[in-house]
């Protein structure tokens, strides 16, 4: 009968993808090139970036149990995505997921797996990772991957232009296939003061049945940055490079433009990013074993 998928979350199925900026739509950004094949294993993700109600339901237990936080999370609505948060947050939030729900967490202190990742900002190693176990951040492999939905070749998850009936980011006269009639931020969103996230699931889900995988909050990855990664990264699950300062974001934002909300596009940010910032947010994965 095949694994049941758990609620909330959906199946990306194993396989090979063409990852990378396909049609050099983003030459002035480092990191996207050149295309290149990588094959993952199947695995789970949320449907939905985590909201403000799912955040809080977490984060409440984990601080009765010996977690602590850089920063609380906030977000516009209960159903918005929680924004303001860092890299160091949102992977102790996944591991806090995981105890809460009876699963063995995926991040600890050290390579030798015997402390759970509950507080600090200490740079995690991948050996310090168990990748067949708990909740974690999406690698950047992973996160393209079920960011196309299977539609690869392609700009966005449903096509090669983009507007404010497809996805929450601030519209620009700019590039060709932004052709939006309504220009600026998204006019349904423009309500009480930034930042004008819309609740989850308010556009159409792309093929795989994920919601704003473009737009409305960048979201973390496990990946640090590096430039010159594609040229020589695995071709099986790859984790991204073993060093750097810098931790990478996907997808765009309703602050940022349509070049931000490309598949392939990315940007650098320190893992422990000032308040988080209200564009910052994120979705988390499980492994196929763990449903």
């Amino acid at each position: 009968t095949g694994p049941i998928t758990p609620k909330g979350m959906a199946l990306i199925p194993a396989g090979p993808f063409r990852m990378g900026d396909s049609l050099n739509d983003t030459p002035i950004f480092a990191g996207m090139l050149p295309v290149h094949t990588v094959d993952l294993s199947a695995f789970y993700i949320d449907q939905f970036e985590v909201t403000k109600e799912l955040w809080i339901g977490v984060y409440r237990w984990a601080l009765t149990n010996r977690y602590s936080f850089d920063n609380a999370g906030q977000g516009k609505g209960l159903k918005h995505p929680v924004h303001s948060i860092n890299w160091y947050d949102a992977i102790k939030w996944c591991n806090a997921r995981s105890e809460m729900e009876g699963r063995i967490p995926a991040y600890y202190d050290s390579a030798d797996q015997t402390t759970v990742y509950r507080s600090g900002q200490l740079d995690r190693e991948e050996g310090a990772v168990r990748w067949n176990a708990g909740f974690h951040l999406p690698t950047e492999a992973e996160w393209e991957k079920a960011a196309r939905g299977g539609l690869e070749g392609r700009r966005f998850p449903w096509g090669d232009s983009i507007t404010h009936a497809q996805a929450n980011y601030t519209s620009s006269s700019g590039p060709s296939f932004d052709v939006s009639p309504t220009r600026g931020a998204h006019p349904s969103y423009i309500t009480g003061g930034v930042p004008y996230t819309s609740p989850v699931g308010s556009f159409a889900p792309n093929a795989y049945g994920l919601h704003d995988m473009a737009g409305n909050v960048w979201e973390w990855c496990w990946d640090r940055f590096d430039s010159s990664y594609y040229g020589s990264s695995p071709l099986n699950d790859p984790r991204g490079p073993d060093s750097g300062l810098n931790r990478v974001v996907r997808g765009g934002s309703w602050y940022h433009f349509a070049i931000n909300s490309i598949a392939a596009s990315k940007i650098l940010v320190p893992p422990d990013l000032d308040g988080g910032r209200n564009w910052a947010g994120f979705r988390s994965v499980l492994p196929l074993a763990q449903r």
